[in-house]
């Protein structure tokens, strides 16, 4: 077994567990980025803090650098990541109530998948007597626990808030509440990318900075030998990578590629897509086993 760091290895990068099994590059980026959706989405819904939901999406985004989704479904450790996360955080929620919202949010997820308008959802609350909520309770308690087992109990998250704020105070923008809604928003926005477990956080807050600045047009020294970036120990080649990490969420997809994401929350979905795509997947994952 691979080495576990809060920052994933060469070899985790360029050959993913999930990639492995034939899951495409593609599809495991978008799986990742619902999956971290679907903890936002809960984590409103639940009123959780920010730094809960935050926390949960890095953990989220480390698991799948050792596991592939073959093996668990995104909803799952989604769902065990938050419960996690909110422990470690000091703001516990109730499992009951966890279980709740996801049972909502995958119910209008389906309600969407066959073509009915959101408007028209209807939740049907679970019995507590039936199966459901037993197997989601059963699943909820595995993925918390294999989350900690497969990562090693290694759950210390570095959030970028408060990099950023130090940052734009260095750089003189705190009086543009503009520029520190929008990098703010990008550092949310990049939990939904595996870029908290590839990069430091400076390099991370650099890239926020970047888009924000841009965007509003706000000339910052970017010539040698006074790059800004620079002052924060960043290169500029890990800057501008993290920033197209994020701004790929940004693309628009077709409704195909947006009904396949929706269809694959669980494992099982995931490995009859696997079997259905089997010569196609298994190439690709034969390339990619040779590449490295």
């Amino acid at each position: 077994m691979a080495t576990l760091y809060p920052l994933a290895s060469l070899a985790q990068i360029e050959n993913t567990p999930s990639k492995q099994d034939g899951i495409p590059d593609d599809l495991e980026e978008d799986l990742r980025a619902y999956g971290c959706k679907l903890i936002h989405q809960a984590g409103i819904l639940l009123k959780q803090k920010q730094v809960a939901v935050a926390a949960a999406q890095v953990l989220f985004q480390r698991f799948w650098f050792v596991t592939s989704m073959k093996q668990f479904g995104v909803g799952d450790i989604g769902m065990g990541a938050l419960y996690l996360a909110s422990k470690l955080e000091e703001c516990p929620i109730r499992m009951r109530d966890l279980i709740n919202v996801y049972d909502l949010l995958l119910q209008r997820a389906s309600h969407a998948l066959v073509g009915k308008s959101v408007d028209m959802f209807q939740y049907h609350p679970m019995s507590y007597f039936g199966n459901t909520f037993y197997d989601m309770k059963d699943a909820l308690v595995v993925a918390e626990m294999q989350i900690l087992k497969r990562l090693g109990f290694n759950v210390h998250v570095v959030l970028p808030y408060g990099t950023l704020i130090n940052y734009l105070r260095v750089l003189e923008l705190t009086n543009r509440e503009d520029v520190c809604t929008k990098a703010w928003g990008y550092l949310n926005d990049a939990h939904q990318t595996p870029v908290y477990a590839l990069y430091q956080v400076p390099t991370i807050v650099c890239a926020a900075i970047l888009l924000a600045t841009r965007q509003l047009q706000i000339p910052l020294p970017s010539e040698p030998p006074a790059c800004w970036w620079e002052l924060f120990d960043a290169d500029w080649e890990d800057v501008w990578s993290v920033g197209g990490s994020i701004m790929r969420l940004y693309r628009k997809r077709t409704e195909e590629e947006k009904n396949r994401v929706v269809g694959l929350v669980n494992k099982k979905d995931v490995r009859s897509w696997l079997e259905e795509n089997a010569p196609q997947a298994g190439s690709d994952s034969t390339s990619a086993m040779s590449v490295t």
